[in-house]
């Protein structure tokens, strides 16, 4: 996994909290990142599906979301909840990555910017959205053990 593409994770969950804290625009938040040079290391490209596809496909990511999770998706720790997104737009959406590589950089996500113990929650709902929305994938690699 690329260094870069995680950088364009971590930028994303940065932006996606700004954006949902502050209900900014998102080509100002984007602005604002590109300027005080947020994104140097990160894969551009990357950054750039993630923060405009989340809010594009938002409502289909908190319905995934919201089968799944204890409290409605608002309620959740705003870090949380855009990592959470984040995580769960690439298990819909990039079906060219491994599952497990979206939830291990869901949890690193969760580590690094977190709480104390949001890794294991963070962790809990994807695996579940995982389960459901990549069942062909998991039951592929459980056969070909």
């Amino acid at each position: 996994m690329s260094q870069a593409r995680t950088n364009a994770r971590k930028a994303a969950v940065q932006a996606l909290y700004q954006w949902q804290m502050t209900g900014q625009n998102l080509s100002e938040i984007e602005r604002q990142f590109l300027e005080e040079e947020r994104l140097k290391d990160a894969q551009k490209s990357y950054f750039t599906e993630l923060f405009y596809g989340i809010p594009k496909n938002l409502e289909l990511i908190d319905a995934a979301l919201s089968e799944f999770v204890d409290r409605p998706v608002d309620n959740i720790d705003p870090v949380e909840r855009a990592i959470l997104r984040i995580g769960t737009y690439e298990l819909i959406h990039r079906l060219d990555m491994p599952y497990r590589v979206i939830l291990n950089e869901s949890i690193n996500l969760a580590k690094c910017f977190g709480a104390d113990g949001s890794h294991r929650y963070v962790n809990g709902i994807l695996d579940k959205i995982a389960q459901q929305k990549r069942a062909i994938e998991i039951q592929a690699k459980a056969q070909s053990k």
